[in-house]
């Protein structure tokens, strides 16, 4: 049924899209639009109620149990961590990295009250995208969701899908029965929404990228080419396995990631990335309950939905199954070392990474060395990381490094989730390879369908992973409360606690 429903959905939006294509892009923008509008502030407190009930959960004694019935680690902190920081945040963070953080330095965003494009700007806005990409974003993608699924998986030998997250509500007749299917369908086909959008948005970037730096035509079959590198990289990683492919890719982006970071600080403004990250996380700090529970009832409803309720509806649609991924990969991990891995150290990351591409794109905007209005008026992410990284020391080398970053890092996101959809069908965490294998292609094939109808619909796509993050919300729900029961429960079993 998984299955079924699953390519059933992805056929099913090909065939309307290719019938009539504005029809299926009102369609969706209509849904998105009447979803954020209703079920915005819903998402919002969701993610706030994850985050802190997460956190807390970890200063208990019952944060000391250990994940999937294993005394230690399977692997190294270091490729634990790595995996981690490259598979679940990972091409979007980086799409966005060098472009947002400009975006909102140019436009006020609404919690804040400073002036648009003068220093004083600076700091709201690169704390608006700690916001997006930080503390509740990596929340709700691993934390209360993983340790219900480990419990249920590793302790009670319950399947390893998202229809588990409801069984404490249902009961045993969720696990073998239709109703089961459509809960993994839903959580797939919100999964495959959100991966396809980055694969194919990465196509089109490489690609003007190549344009602009070696002269290669910027036309439909270069988005091709680059889309079949792309999958077979991250096809051929799947099929490897965790301990493998998706090690080494994880490694090495996060190699990749340090050697152009210590680059941009040390011949970049290195005082203004010290200053501004200080002062950002300072804005974001103070800032967080403001920015987090502006809703779109006190503020602008074009900006709340396309940016703060887009996100977070981002990663509610992603979080059953990279909760089924870092729930495999913790295996032998104590439950607060995952908590703080995913909701703590992994934010802390991102906003060093947001600092210093999205900090640099700031500091030339300000310095008027580049100019970004008209690409991010335009919503051109693409044009704005280009236009960033040529500004970079290194100029052209270093824009090719952020191209080749950001493809593996999209690479790092499709072998994960291609992993991941394997796991739902087969509810244990050793799928079959053809069956991983089979995820990717299909992924890619659409992207690339997509591509030729148009970047239209791409957006399309992506939107339409806010009008499935309304069932998976509610599939998500019962983890507030079933997540620290669970933690106890592991801990008793362990005698940890009585």
């Amino acid at each position: 049924m998984v299955l079924i429903l699953s390519i059933g959905f992805i056929l099913a939006f090909l065939l309307l899209s290719f019938y009539d294509l504005d029809m299926v892009a009102n369609g969706v923008t209509a849904g998105f639009g009447w979803t954020a509008a209703t079920l915005g502030s819903y998402f919002q407190f969701f993610l706030l109620a994850t985050f802190f009930i997460a956190i807390g959960l970890a200063c208990t004694p019952a944060a000391k149990a250990k994940i999937g019935n294993l005394d230690t680690p399977e692997m190294s902190t270091f490729k634990w961590l790595s995996i981690i920081l490259c598979t679940l945040l990972a091409g979007g963070g980086v799409f966005f990295a060098a472009g947002e953080p400009a975006f909102h330095f140019l436009t006020t965003p609404p919690a804040l009250d400073t002036e648009a494009g003068t220093p004083e700007a600076v700091a709201g806005a690169l704390a608006q995208s700690f916001m997006h990409w930080g503390f509740l974003a990596w929340a709700v993608l691993g934390t209360l969701a993983a340790i219900v699924l480990a419990h249920a998986h590793y302790v009670k030998g319950q399947p390893l899908q998202p229809r588990t997250l409801l069984y404490p509500v249902f009961g045993k007749r969720l696990l073998s029965g239709p109703l089961g299917g459509v809960i993994d369908a839903l959580c797939v086909i919100s999964m495959v929404a959100g991966t396809v959008g980055p694969i194919g948005f990465l196509s089109t970037q490489v690609s003007f990228g190549l344009h602009e730096l070696l002269g290669a035509p910027d036309t439909f079959g270069t988005q091709i080419a680059v889309l079949i590198v792309l999958g077979s990289v991250y096809v051929t990683s799947a099929m490897t396995g965790i301990d493998r492919g998706i090690q080494f890719l994880s490694r090495f982006n996060v190699f990749l990631a340090l050697a152009i970071g210590a680059v941009v600080i040390v011949f970049g403004p290195t005082l203004f990335f010290f200053n501004t990250y200080l002062s950002s996380m300072g804005s974001y700090i103070t800032n967080f309950f403001s920015m987090a529970t502006t809703t779109a009832e006190t503020a602008s409803p074009g900006w709340m939905q396309g940016w703060t309720i887009f996100f977070f509806a981002w990663f509610i649609g992603y979080a059953p199954l990279m909760a089924i991924f870092v729930a495999r990969i913790s295996r032998g991990r104590s439950i607060r070392e995952m908590i703080i891995a995913v909701a703590v150290i992994a934010p802390i990351a991102t906003t060093v990474w947001f600092t210093l591409l999205g900090g640099s794109g700031v500091f030339y905007q300000l310095t008027g060395a580049i100019d970004m209005t008209e690409a991010l008026a335009a919503y051109q992410f693409d044009v704005a990381t280009l236009t960033v990284a040529q500004a970079l020391p290194g100029g052209t080398i270093m824009a090719l490094a952020i191209l080749l970053l950001t493809t593996i890092f999209v690479a790092t996101t499709g072998d994960s989730m291609s992993y991941s959809i394997a796991v739902v069908g087969a509810g244990h965490d050793e799928p079959s390879s053809k069956v991983r294998a089979f995820w990717g292609i299909a992924m890619a094939l659409m992207a690339g369908v997509l591509l030729k109808m148009g970047e239209g619909q791409i957006n399309a796509l992506q939107q339409f992973i806010v009008l499935t993050a309304v069932p998976v919300s509610f599939i998500l729900l019962p983890t507030l409360w079933d997540g620290p029961k669970a933690a106890y429960a592991m801990a008793r079993e362990q005698g940890i606690i009585d």
